[in-house]
């Protein structure tokens, strides 16, 4: 799955958030804030966060695996939704190809709410993140995850949160496991 072995991808980058990977945000979210998942897949990430007292306003995934997920295009409905749910904040754990990543991170910064999105930390090491990296208020390390439950294995690539802001200005914060 990852750029370190030969793995077939799970096709659209399915791969549910796990539980342990979200214990990192937790931290750096504001307490009772209201989100929209636009990246949602099977729900794992909205119940993980809702059973820790965040509330998701709006959940959409371009296949819902759940009755409660919209079914939609993350890249044309993030401005949508937030249109008609006022959230704090967008949170997702969204498909790392660069194809969809880096129009997904314009986006959300364009949608001016603050955005938390799980992807490879090697990113932030590559010139191809210098211009969307401006907008990066902070990164929290999670480390490799453990993505598919049955397995004996972590992923190969260590993983973050990224915080991306419209406003953000100066350096980025980084916050080590």
């Amino acid at each position: 799955m990852g750029k370190r072995s030969n793995f077939q991808r799970v096709e659209r980058d399915f791969y549910p958030t796990p539980y342990e990977a979200v214990l990192p945000l937790l931290p750096h979210l504001p307490e009772g804030a209201t989100f929209i998942e636009p990246c949602a897949g099977n729900g794992a990430l909205v119940d993980h966060l809702q059973d820790h007292g965040y509330k998701c306003l709006w959940a959409g995934d371009l296949v819902p695996l759940r009755r409660d997920i919209r079914m939609c295009d993350a890249l044309t409905n993030i401005p949508v939704a937030l249109h008609h749910k006022m959230a704090d904040l967008i949170i997702t754990n969204p498909p790392w190809n660069r194809d969809f990543l880096h129009p997904m991170i314009e986006v959300c910064v364009e949608s001016k709410t603050p955005t938390w999105l799980l992807f490879d930390a090697d990113w932030m090491h590559t010139k191809q993140s210098a211009d969307l990296i401006k907008s990066c208020v902070k990164i929290v390390s999670v480390g490799r995850v453990k993505w598919i439950p049955d397995s004996k294995m972590t992923g190969k690539d260590n993983c973050c949160w990224y915080l991306f802001d419209p406003n953000h200005t100066g350096p980025t914060e980084f916050y080590g496991r």
